[in-house]
């Protein structure tokens, strides 16, 4: 992530009817990545039984409760209150972008009208996602995925404890690490670095994940069973090219990537 990245000022909307509260800290630890959660606002009928979970954790992350009563049933006026917040902050020009955290598709014109005015906007929910929310936004983050980076970020932590080295115990860590890249996604990565690779077919990593991205905003290494992207490219070595070059800081490398066949 760039410097100007981490430097944006976001406003983080959650619509409490469309997503878990099981991983609250997980989801703002991966906005931090984006940049500055400077509003954090979340939307309920906080006198409804099922809105109870939400509420321990919004001290502890300093979400600010937004009350909205059900007006009507069967209506989930929460999305309304969200969306009146949403172009209301966009014209306070106090915000870089937006972080919209439902799993629901009535937030897709929302995201759109951001998009236009210039503003970034991250989406994340459940992978039960209709897919015009998620292309609508620049990137967008499922739920699922932070939730398995967790345990398996878990998993190396007891890993690492003083334990017996057993066979079952490598292949129960292969397992955990090794995921297959679908074909769909190998020819999303093939396409990417075909369009933008010099003449001798070479492409900068950090622009073959950025167009990635754009052209699928639900992209993400961790899917796979990777961090990052430069290990999820460097386990194709069937397909791929990998050169690592010297940049003009010092033990910093510049990764390039290629198709075999060029």
């Amino acid at each position: 992530m760039s410097q100007n990245a981490k430097e944006l000022k976001l406003a983080v909307l959650i619509d409490a009817d469309n997503v878990p509260y099981s991983n609250v800290k997980g989801m703002m630890e991966e906005i931090a990545k984006y940049g500055t959660p400077t509003t954090k606002r979340i939307y309920a009928d906080w006198t409804k039984p099922n809105a109870n979970g939400w509420k321990s954790v919004l001290l502890e992350h300093a979400i600010t409760p937004i009350q909205q009563y059900s007006y009507t049933v069967g209506k989930n006026s929460s999305d309304s209150a969200l969306i009146i917040d949403a172009m209301d902050l966009l014209y306070s020009d106090k915000v870089d972008g937006f972080c919209i955290v439902s799993s629901d598709s009535d937030f897709t014109r929302l995201a759109i009208r951001l998009r236009e005015s210039g503003m970034k906007v991250i989406g994340i929910g459940e992978k039960k996602t209709p897919n015009p929310f998620i292309v609508a936004c620049d990137r967008f983050i499922f739920i699922e995925v932070l939730e398995g980076a967790i345990k398996k970020k878990k998993t190396k932590q007891t890993v690492s404890a003083p334990v017996t080295d057993t066979k079952d115990t490598k292949k129960t860590a292969v397992k955990e690490t090794s995921i297959k890249v679908d074909n769909q996604t190998i020819e999303l990565i093939e396409d990417t670095i075909d369009a933008i690779g010099d003449d001798d077919g070479w492409a900068f990593l950090g622009d073959v994940g950025n167009l990635i991205v754009k052209k699928k905003p639900e992209f993400d290494p961790r899917s796979y069973g990777f961090n990052k992207l430069t290990p999820m490219l460097k386990s194709l070595t069937d397909i791929l090219e990998i050169d690592e070059r010297d940049s003009d800081k010092k033990g910093i490398k510049h990764v390039y990537v290629r198709l075999r066949y060029t």
